[in-house]
């Protein structure tokens, strides 16, 4: 990333001004100044968000790895080959293995939790600037991450923190999910009324096309949501010819690969199938497989973390056009022949026509289908196309498989939370 280290360096100075506390969701360091006196400069508020882009697309314990080894292994996409890994291997055996003590689990707790603290640090204080583009590109930036710590928060708890404080509250996760909405659409409302300025872009790693990213995570969890209607607006807003990616450097690895694919000894695709079984296997010739799986004796991971550098997308175009898909065919009125249209553009999509390469290279599927068979059909290619995007868990429940295909349906909350909040829910049975 251009100047990355730089930018990085500078966030880890400001970050020094808080300490991790994820079991109170209190982040304030009560021997550092107070917060609110020191983020009311665009300086620090810029070290803050671009450091929340590092908290969560790099190391072992950053949002993308841990979401993706959490989501992977429990819907089968993934395998732990190291039985010395025992927090992937309680994953692997699901059920009650999986307790409070998982570090998995709680580090996807923990770091969301997190972004969700600095990036509302980000958004409150930069709505004080003088300067309302650059406030703008601030505010904008910080709510693409604290929507995607509430969708992960959303997509693995029954129920999700209301806000950030000791013993805080509890929503439930379709409120989790249309308060990551609701922190996009505010977003979208402050660059419409003052455009994001060019120096506010030249301070942060390239990469990221924010309005673009809004869009496509508004359309992400609206279909989460169950609203179809906002799903395929925002999704038609995205332009798929652009991508959005975190970018990497030698001082900040792609996660993926520096964990799992260079080692070898964490995780790894469970097959060449991706994990997938009866109707749901790839079709012969399926040219998403080659680009996502390599074979080294065993099954290994590329795609997104073939290198050390290979840049990982937020989104994925192939992930637009299936919302519409499925937006279509689960609408009050299915409209199954737009429904098929657009997933017929995923299917016969080749790597040289998708800006990231991602191409089924398939003949069209001709039908007719009833809602049901376009469904599964969408399922299916869902599970190929966005093969270790961290989204399949959700996809599993919308699609009402059968809960003996995955490990859990829902997660345990992590014991420093349950030990510092009397208001933590109940633990799910499965």
């Amino acid at each position: 990333m251009k100047n990355l280290r730089q930018k990085y360096t500078l966030y880890t100075f400001f970050l020094g001004l808080v300490a991790l506390s994820a079991c109170k969701k209190d982040y304030l360091n009560p021997n550092a100044p107070v917060a609110e006196d020191v983020m009311t400069s665009s300086r620090a508020l810029t070290g803050v968000t671009t450091g929340l882009q590092k908290s969560i697309s790099t190391t072992r314990a950053g949002l993308l790895y841990a979401s993706i080894t959490l989501n992977g292994i429990t819907t089968n996409e993934l395998i732990s080959i190291n039985t010395g890994n025992t927090s992937e291997e309680r994953l692997m055996a699901g059920g009650v293995q999986v307790d409070g003590t998982n570090s998995v689990v709680l580090n996807v707790w923990t770091a969301a939790n997190k972004v969700i603290f600095d990036a509302d640090n980000v958004i409150n204080n930069a709505a004080n600037l003088a300067d309302k583009n650059y406030a703008a590109g601030l505010i904008a930036h910080a709510s693409i991450f604290k929507a995607m710590a509430l969708g992960n928060l959303s997509e693995y708890w029954e129920k999700v923190p209301a806000g950030i404080g000791q013993n805080i509250g509890f929503i439930t996760r379709v409120e989790g999910f249309n308060k990551a909405i609701a922190t996009i659409e505010n977003a979208q409302a402050v660059i419409a009324a003052n455009p994001i300025s060019s120096t506010f872009l030249g301070n942060v790693p390239a990469g990221v096309d924010i309005p673009n990213t809004l869009n496509a995570l508004k359309a992400r969890y609206a279909l989460f949501a169950g609203n179809y209607t906002l799903a395929l607006s925002a999704a038609n807003a995205v332009d798929l010819i652009k991508t959005s990616l975190f970018n990497y450097d030698a001082q900040n690895l792609n996660s993926i690969f520096e964990v799992a694919t260079s080692t070898n000894n964490v995780v790894q695709p469970k097959n060449i199938n991706l994990g997938q079984t009866g109707a749901f296997v790839p079709d012969a010739g399926d040219l998403r497989i080659p680009f996502y799986t390599t074979i080294n004796t065993t099954v290994r991971i590329k795609g997104f973390a073939a290198s050390t550098l290979a840049p990982f997308p937020l989104y994925l175009p192939g992930e637009m056009t299936l919302i519409k898909a499925e937006a279509y065919a689960r609408q009050a009125t299915p409209n199954l022949i737009s429904a098929l249209t657009e997933l017929n553009k995923v299917v016969t999509k080749t790597p040289a026509q998708d800006p990231l390469g991602v191409g089924a290279g398939l003949l069209p599927l001709t039908g007719p289908y009833t809602q049901q068979q376009l469904l599964d059909l969408i399922y299916k290619h869902r599970c190929i196309e966005l093969f270790m995007s961290g989204l399949k868990l959700e996809d599993m429940r919308r699609f009402n498989q059968p809960l003996a295909d995955r490990k859990r349906n829902f997660f345990p909350y992590p014991f420093p939370e349950r030990d510092n909040n009397t208001n933590t829910p109940a633990d799910p049975s499965f």
